[in-house]
């Protein structure tokens, strides 16, 4: 599979990467065997970047145990900031540090290629301690590069603040307040970006989980776009928004989670299938942007979300 350079890191990525979420406890969760199978398939296809974090329940755990043995054969990003069972609150300092400690053991690794703080508010990163946290790791070499995974005012600071490498954000078709600038300035940062929530959550499903509100915003997103192609089956409607992600030109890696290897397989050939026709990339971009939502918001605010991947 292709690959291309990382931002500015070192690192030659594939355009697809495995998100972890849905291999984890919180998620339904699956065995070492099942887990070592898909990403037994994904690398041995060329997918080289496996994405995960230590609130995931255990799906650090679940990685070092399928594929530790193949360390050399991919790149290894995890997050820190929502760690449970350390007895100290989010975004201590000491958490931080006995977290990365942990995600080093549980990801039976000597290192992580990336290390990001996962969410955390503009006003932590501007006290400066959780990103003095990650510079430490780094000067150890505990980690290569480090980078912040979150959305909107926090994502602006953490580009204009200069100390991180790589900018996870979400970017989907409910979610395009990035493409308006972020992605640019992130880009002129020479950051590497990761597109994550690549598939709006799936949002469109009439069967999908009421407590979860990351999901409860893009479904209400969705019905206000009303999108034409959303009256397709549920596997085209999938294929266009994973699409429609894949063509947005500044964006590195695009985040794909699954437990069915049958999905990575499909997912891969949308990858070969090329960004979406250019017309249909803009109907939808011009039906977000006739919503106005960051000027005249409508029902479901992205504010507060804590904890969705």
């Amino acid at each position: 599979m292709e690959t291309h350079i990382f931002g500015k890191t070192d690192m030659r990525v594939s355009r697809l990467g495995i998100g972890s979420y849905k291999m984890s406890a919180k998620a339904g969760g699956s065995t070492v065997a099942e887990v070592r199978r898909l990403l037994g398939q994904a690398l041995d296809a060329g997918l080289n970047v496996i994405d995960t974090a230590e609130c995931y329940g255990q799906g650090e755990e679940l990685i070092g145990q399928a594929v530790g043995q193949r360390r050399g054969d991919y790149y290894l990003f995890t997050k820190c900031g929502h760690a449970s069972g350390l007895e100290l609150p989010d975004w201590n300092p000491r958490m931080l540090e006995l977290s990365i400690e942990r995600s080093l053991r549980r990801l039976r690794t000597e290192y992580i290629d990336l290390l990001q703080l996962h969410s955390c508010s503009r006003d932590q990163l501007r006290q400066g301690e959780v990103i003095e946290v990650l510079q430490r790791a780094r000067d150890a070499g505990k980690v290569r590069y480090i980078g912040y995974s979150g959305d909107r005012r926090a994502a602006l600071y953490a580009i204009e603040c200069g100390a991180f490498d790589t900018l996870q954000i979400s970017v989907n078709i409910a979610d395009q307040e990035a493409l308006a600038s972020t992605l640019k300035r992130a880009r002129a940062r020479q950051m590497g970006i990761i597109a994550k929530r690549s598939i709006a959550n799936a949002a469109w499903k009439t069967q999908y989980d009421a407590g979860d509100s990351c999901v409860q915003v893009y479904a209400q997103r969705l019905g206000a776009l009303n999108y034409d192609f959303l009256k397709d089956d549920a596997d085209t409607i999938a294929d266009t928004a994973l699409r429609f992600t894949l063509s947005v030109p500044e964006i590195d890696i695009v985040l794909v989670g699954s437990t069915n290897p049958a999905h990575l397989q499909h997912n891969m050939t949308l990858l070969a299938a090329g960004p979406l026709a250019p017309s249909q990339f803009q109907a939808i971009r011009r039906r977000w942007k006739q919503k106005t939502w960051w000027r005249r918001p409508l029902r479901g605010s992205m504010a507060g979300w804590k904890g969705c991947v």
